[in-house]
């Protein structure tokens, strides 16, 4: 039997403030950082030194969802990161050049491994249950989100997960995307990404935690109803697999009431939304969300927590709308994700 599985916690680390939604930050370059919030509220200042920006701002978030569901330890800690800790990477490059490939310090190697950020939560939790990492490119977070429910599907007495997404920005690795023609060139404003019709997108980091669980609490945000990946899909297959989606979850397209879309602005990859936007959900409220945090692996994240706060509060923010329509109720919420043409998702959260 199919679980209930509810969202009683959220958090985002990114390049826009979560209170001034309204008023969203400006960048005119094709990478900008996420803005830190005072990790001394969450990670002694001693071990703060020693970190690198995906563990700090990990275990930050990881703590502000914990809080707001008001759970100290989880049953299980999972997460998603495309890329890992970056910077140790760079870090221990460059000492081994340094050194001539002679013998380094192992410390920038040991934390440079992608399950570094769930292995720095746990032990900054004194949490020793289940624990694993995901690195699927753009489907990081989806695959933890999968292994989330399977959790509560097969394991009998999990009652809280904490899974999450992180991705943070280095010096040369994230220069990398500009020498592949993922982003785009010269200066760009964020928010008229949509405005441009050229190849690439912007980029950035951050960082995305939730609490799931099988029992809703006095601060649920919404119902985890599903998700699904694929590698490949062929353009001209989208809107039947997003109705196939749907019909496995006994819905119809008209019971969406908004689909978050994951639209970065590259005309070699956007079609796939423009599919959508113009026939399944063209009287469907669209919203977008990678003007104002960037796209990266795990920026999907950000739409999950967006769709939560919609859920609980019923307040859409207007620099999200990709369209004028305004949905009589909002029960449902349709998530659709994909980079480069490749690992596609859809998420389907719930009001409770």
């Amino acid at each position: 039997m199919k679980p209930k599985i509810y969202i009683n916690g959220i958090s985002s680390i990114t390049a826009q403030s979560t209170d001034k939604e309204e008023s969203p930050v400006s960048y005119y370059t094709s990478i900008f950082s996420a803005i830190s919030p005072n990790y001394k509220d969450f990670i002694k200042p001693m071990a703060l030194r020693r970190m690198s920006k995906a563990i700090k701002m990990g275990i930050s978030a990881a703590k502000m969802a914990l809080q707001e569901a008001q759970i100290e330890n989880p049953d299980a800690i999972i997460t998603g990161t495309g890329e890992g800790c970056k910077q140790d990477t760079e870090k221990f490059l460059e000492n081994l050049l340094d050194q001539d490939e002679q013998l380094v310090t192992p410390t920038s190697f040991i934390q440079s491994t992608h399950n570094t950020i769930g292995g720095q939560i746990a032990l900054n939790l004194g949490c020793k249950n289940y624990n694993l990492t995901y690195t699927q490119n753009s489907a990081s977070l989806e695959s933890a989100l999968f292994d989330t429910y399977l959790q509560f599907l097969e394991t009998l007495g999990k009652k809280s997960v904490l899974v999450g997404g992180v991705d943070e920005l280095s010096e040369k690795i994230t220069g990398f995307r500009n020498l592949d023609g993922q982003l785009k060139a010269g200066k760009i404003h964020n928010l008229a990404l949509f405005k441009e019709g050229s190849a690439g997108t912007i980029t950035s980091e951050g960082a995305h935690f939730f609490i799931l669980s099988t029992a809703k609490n006095g601060n649920c945000y919404a119902e985890f109803k599903d998700v699904s990946i694929k590698n490949s899909i062929e353009p001209e297959q989208i809107n039947a697999e997003v109705e196939n989606f749907l019909r496995k979850n006994n819905l119809e397209v008209d019971a969406i009431d908004i689909i978050i879309l994951g639209k970065n602005g590259d005309n070699r990859y956007d079609h796939y939304y423009s599919s959508l936007q113009d026939s399944l959900f063209k009287n469907t409220l669209q919203l977008g969300y990678k003007h104002l945090v960037g796209d990266y692996d795990t920026a999907s994240g950000f739409a999950v927590y967006s769709a939560c706060k919609i859920l609980k509060s019923g307040n859409i923010s207007s620099v999200m709308k990709l369209n004028t329509l305004r949905p009589e109720k909002i029960k449902n919420i349709l998530l659709y994700n994909q980079y480069l043409g490749r690992d596609h998702s859809l998420i389907l959260l719930s009001a409770v």
